[in-house]
């Protein structure tokens, strides 16, 4: 899960060609090393083909105090989480997951997509 930091030190996720400032990254965080704080979530009982059902969301931001500026904008994601037994407030950690979907199951090919990624685990 990984993140960038630009020259004025704010951290970006998903990653951006270019920072806020307009200058590129001058280095990677792996934000798979932090915990973050659920903001918000969801549960979609209505899922497109080949994703889990339910898929429980929620919108998370990083503990990274010891990396940014008070001032600094937040770093939050969107992402699954590992079960639906969460509140607003809680605290997670992203936990590496080999198929976030079904492969094979919708309409692009296979081959080009990547199934792994993160989910968040309640601490």
């Amino acid at each position: 899960m990984e993140a960038v930091r630009y020259a004025d030190g704010t951290i970006g996720f998903p990653r951006h060609h270019l920072g806020l400032d307009g200058n590129e990254p001058v280095e990677t965080v792996d934000l798979s090393e932090y915990t973050a704080t659920v903001v918000t979530w969801t549960t979609s009982t209505a899922t497109p083909p080949g994703v889990r059902e339910p898929n429980h969301l929620a919108i998370v931001e990083f503990d990274l105090e010891e990396l940014t500026d008070p001032d600094d904008p937040p770093v939050r994601a969107l992402g699954q989480l590992t079960t639906g037994d969460v509140e607003s407030g809680d605290t997670v950690q992203p936990v590496y997951a080999e198929e976030l979907r079904e492969p094979g199951v919708g309409i692009k090919l296979t081959e080009s997509q990547a199934w792994d990624g993160f989910r968040f685990e309640p601490v």
